[in-house]
């Protein structure tokens, strides 16, 4: 059967959606196949180019790609998605499927391709070390592994977790010290972007904005006398997803961190999430003492050079 690699057209999500919910073999990502593709293609193509490619057999879609161009400049294209059909694995799909997105993202000023996460809008930090024949195919395929990142897990499915732990006690003593802990609302988000784009740069302000004010998604705040002081959210890229969170430097050590952290992880409980991602974790000694959080998954993430294409 002949392969035709193509372009899709905004039409294909649905299908694109279906055949990643059969073709992501790990049961939290299948499940979130919908937010994962949404987060990927329509809410990421709004702010950066977007590269959606299909694979057909016998006008049936059998494998899929989603590729960016990095949102911060410079000369990077990612892959941020590629699933395939589990019928038709082991017979080039991949291979074509990356042979047209780099041609693609080349076309867009790449000079290199990351298969590796392109915040805000991204579904994983790089490769889930489980998906043990991508990996394969990246190193086959010429990628070299560059770096490695991993998420935590927060246990939300016993009321006796120290995810759930009250925060009532912390809130009160921050509340003698001049410190408001609060539900952010639209109206702060002007506010919050601002606060994370000058205290830690990078995506987090886009993160914020795909938090704030949206369906199962949120986000806490820490104030003084009108001061932001700390936030954390839940959401941007999936429900089941925690992050990003900062404190200000002068709040740093007062608690502020743990009890922003467990108000959001309270939320997705009601939320209906038993095990909570905290995405692509720096502090792994925060995030075990304030939530009981564990190592889970671990990512790696592959470079290649396109100066010879």
């Amino acid at each position: 059967m002949n392969l035709t690699i193509t372009e899709l057209a905004p039409d294909r999500l649905p299908a694109v959606v279906e055949l990643c919910g059969r073709a992501l073999d790990l049961p939290d990502d299948s499940a979130e196949a919908a937010p994962i593709v949404d987060t990927l293609w329509p809410r990421a193509a709004a702010n950066r180019p977007v590269v959606p490619v299909g694979a057909y057999r016998d006008d049936q879609l059998v494998g899929v790609l989603l590729g960016s161009v990095t949102a911060l400049g410079g000369p990077h294209g990612h892959v941020d998605l590629i699933a395939v059909d589990p019928a038709h694995r082991r017979r080039g799909v991949a291979r074509a499927l990356l042979a047209r997105a780099e041609q693609r993202l080349a076309g867009l000023g790449a000079t290199e391709v990351l298969l590796a996460g392109n915040p805000p809008f991204y579904a994983w930090p790089g490769i889930d070390v489980r998906y043990t024949p991508a990996i394969c195919a990246a190193e086959a395929l010429g990628y070299a592994r560059d770096s490695t990142a991993w998420n935590m897990t927060a246990d939300l499915s016993d009321d006796g977790s120290p995810a759930l732990r009250t925060t009532a006690p912390a809130e009160e003593q921050l509340a003698g010290q001049g410190v408001t802990v609060r539900r952010a609302e639209l109206a702060d988000l002007p506010a919050l972007t601002t606060f994370a784009s000058g205290a830690f740069g990078g995506t987090w302000a886009a993160e914020l904005a795909g938090s704030v004010g949206r369906d199962r998604a949120g986000c806490h705040l820490a104030e003084r006398d009108g001061d932001l002081l700390g936030f954390a959210a839940w959401g941007s890229s999936r429900p089941s997803w925690f992050g990003p969170m900062g404190t200000a430097p002068a709040a740093e050590g007062s608690g502020i961190g743990g009890v922003l952290l467990r108000r959001c992880l309270a939320d997705q409980r009601a939320a209906g999430i038993t095990l909570a991602q905290i995405g692509w974790v720096g502090p792994v000694r925060f995030y075990s003492g304030s939530a009981g959080a564990r190592i889970e998954r671990v990512f790696f993430g592959y470079r290649r050079t396109l100066r010879d294409r």
